[in-house]
């Protein structure tokens, strides 16, 4: 047994992130957070959940985005908070070593969306966090295409299999979930927070199935 595997450690703290956005088209630069939701995981634990929605002055969510998504402008007015606070908040574990950083697709969309975050409140973007992330969509296909870890650097071998493609190679949250039998309602899917309810138990079978 390898104990430096993940799956065998005890001690284990994540910080399971996701962004929804106004738009669906990530190059555009009037792509604005507005929602973003995390689970902290300290020693294998879930010891805080965030769910934050963020309070822009010229927010427009497109049409599609809204469908997917399920924004709702009235109930958004009501509890939208400072961007910045929300900011602080989640960049305290983002930012700590001692926190692996987990979410699916946050190495294609993700990182680029809290990096606009930072852009609109005037802050540098800061990707320096990036060697603890664990991406759930390039573990999936590596399980899938058994792809294995040979040492070196996980972020580069995460970059490879987040470019390889493979027509009927599925690896959606929701793919996934049907995948390891976890339960889950498609019409919830898209809002930050149940995507990282379902992304956190997608994430612990993984790790059952990925040497890292």
């Amino acid at each position: 047994m390898n104990e430096e595997l993940l799956r065998f450690k005890k001690d284990l703290n994540l910080v399971v992130f996701d962004y929804e956005t106004c738009n669906l088209n990530l190059g555009l630069s009037s792509n604005k957070p507005w929602q973003l939701a995390f689970i902290v995981v300290k020693k294998g634990k879930i010891i805080e959940k965030k769910d934050y929605h963020l309070k822009w002055e010229d927010l427009n969510v497109s049409k599609d985005a809204a469908k997917i998504t399920g924004f709702d402008r009235k109930k958004h007015d009501k509890i939208a908070v400072d961007p910045r606070e929300a900011l602080d908040h989640f960049e305290k574990y983002l930012y700590d070593d001692s926190f692996l950083k987990v979410g699916h697709n946050i190495l294609g969309f993700d990182i680029y969306i809290h990096s606009i975050h930072r852009k609109l409140l005037g802050l540098p973007v800061d990707y320096s966090y990036l060697n603890q992330a664990l991406d759930t969509v390039c573990l999936a296909r590596a399980v899938k295409k058994e792809i294995p870890f040979n040492n070196g650097s996980t972020l580069s071998w995460q970059y490879k299999l987040l470019n390889f493609r493979e027509r009927g190679l599925k690896v959606s949250l929701q793919q996934c979930c049907k995948d390891y039998e976890i339960d889950f309602d498609p019409k919830k899917l898209h809002d930050a927070l149940y995507d990282i309810e379902k992304n956190y138990e997608v994430f612990k079978k993984l790790i059952w199935q990925v040497n890292i």
